[in-house]
């Protein structure tokens, strides 16, 4: 890892740091090889650059791009361009729509700024983050609008996106979130996600749906059930913090968003919440800015042809 102290802290320092296209191609260049460049061919330590600054390995003569593999792969655009955006991005505390970014950058299309922040929405989750501990409320929850004609809503519904929510239990407050959309509401689906994302040893707080039951007979959680029949309370009552965050998303989609949001890329916009949620408490724009680098160069790229196909 680059040194976690190498991030500017401020926009000023951002301005000071970054001047050219070679301040940004170092940054890149510490935080993949942080103890120096391995030829991913030969192992070999030793390197020269070209004139196109690609590394030319001197034992197998290999030749590595800064950019290779990330997110930055095959970009016609400076990267001092890329390091404004996602700088940007980071920024907006209330999360980057399309059109605001369209008019930020002069953009000349809505497509163009779409599709920037659709790659960096893919760089927002780290694939060996930390999983929650502790007390962990999990609940699923339909985001769309109402079933036209029928009134329809809850577990059963359709033409919408079932996305089950974890959330951490800090007291009274609100920790780390995870989302994921899932195909229904059975055993298989809710018990793979607690599986991905919540330590084993930590207690799921559930309500008494019947997909979380095994949860009770399992050895790797402990397993609270708060039934709302019979209770005398409203969900928002037994489960408070997953369904703040469920009125939290949906209030953010439909206000950053105007909630034009497809089930197709739902799950990059979730991958932003929990990115700036996760974050809430950090008031330095320039770690987020550093995370936000860090997993751009561990994300493979995404050609734009396969985002919206």
């Amino acid at each position: 890892m680059a040194n976690i102290g190498q991030y500017p802290k401020d926009f000023q320092e951002f301005l000071a740091k970054f001047k050219s296209e070679d301040d940004c191609w170092s940054y890149i260049f510490e935080i993949r090889w942080p103890n120096g460049f391995v030829c991913p061919k030969c192992k070999s330590k030793k390197y020269w650059l070209t004139e196109q600054k690609l590394i030319h390995c001197s034992s197998c003569g290999h030749q590595a791009s800064i950019t290779g593999g990330t997110i930055f792969h095959g970009t016609r655009k400076p990267l001092l361009l890329w390091f404004h955006i996602m700088w940007w991005v980071v920024a907006q505390k209330t999360g980057a729509s399309a059109n605001n970014l369209m008019d930020f950058m002069g953009f000349g299309s809505y497509e163009t700024s779409w599709s920037w922040l659709q790659k960096l929405r893919r760089a927002m989750v780290r694939p060996q983050r930390d999983k929650l501990i502790g007390e962990v409320e999990v609940y699923e929850t339909f985001i769309g609008g109402r079933e036209i004609g029928t009134g329809k809503q809850g577990r059963g519904a359709d033409t919408k996106t079932l996305v089950v929510v974890a959330t951490e239990c800090k007291g009274k407050q609100i920790g780390r979130v995870r989302f994921m959309c899932i195909p229904e509401a059975s055993a298989e689906c809710l018990l793979q996600f607690i599986e991905e994302n919540v330590e084993i040893g930590s207690t799921i707080i559930t309500d008494g749906w019947t997909g979380y039951r095994s949860l009770s007979k399992s050895k790797k959680y402990k397993h609270e059930i708060r039934a709302i029949s019979g209770s005398g309370k409203e969900a928002h009552e037994l489960l408070p913090h997953v369904h703040m965050v469920d009125s939290l998303v949906k209030r953010w989609l439909n206000g950053t968003h105007q909630g034009s949001v497809s089930p197709k890329h739902l799950p990059y916009y979730l991958d932003e919440f929990a990115f700036r949620f996760n974050r809430k408490m950090s008031t330095c724009r320039g770690m987020l800015f550093y995370r936000l680098i860090q997993q751009a160069v561990d994300t493979a790229p995404v050609p734009f042809k396969d985002i919206i196909k």
